[in-house]
């Protein structure tokens, strides 16, 4: 049986990251799970195979990071449809399924922290800050 968008276990593991964030939230958008700074700015979303057979996420980049990143490790880094040209970063979460070794959780982390600090106001990013 096929799960539903969203139904699975990236998707959980992703939604725990970013619903972390201050004023993260989570809808629908172009049918994937996509999350939000106050309702308004897209951090990250989910691409469920629907633009290819693989599953992904993609997410805001800082400036330089889309390309460094798919040139060091294009098995687990792409430039994503639509949004690439503006710099956004592609991961593949479906490496485990594919046999490709393991999806490095913590690196995920690290880039929706990063998507986070690019997209978010500096008040909600000094709350970031300030955590640490």
């Amino acid at each position: 049986m096929r799960m539903t968008r969203g139904d699975n276990e990236q998707t959980r593991r992703l939604r725990e990251i970013c619903l972390a964030l201050p004023e993260v939230t989570e809808r629908l958008s172009h049918g994937e799970p996509t999350w939000f700074v106050r309702d308004k700015k897209t951090v990250v979303t989910m691409a469920e195979r629907h633009h290819d057979d693989r599953l992904g996420c993609w997410l805001a980049a800082p400036p330089g990071a889309q390309q460094s990143l798919v040139a060091a490790d294009p098995s687990r880094y792409f430039v994503p449809p639509y949004v690439g040209g503006r710099g956004w970063l592609g991961i593949y979460l479906d490496l485990e399924e594919r046999g490709e070794g393991q999806v490095d959780w913590a690196a995920v982390e690290d880039h929706v922290e990063a998507a986070y600090r690019v997209v978010a106001p500096k008040a909600l990013v000094a709350l970031l800050d300030d955590e640490t």
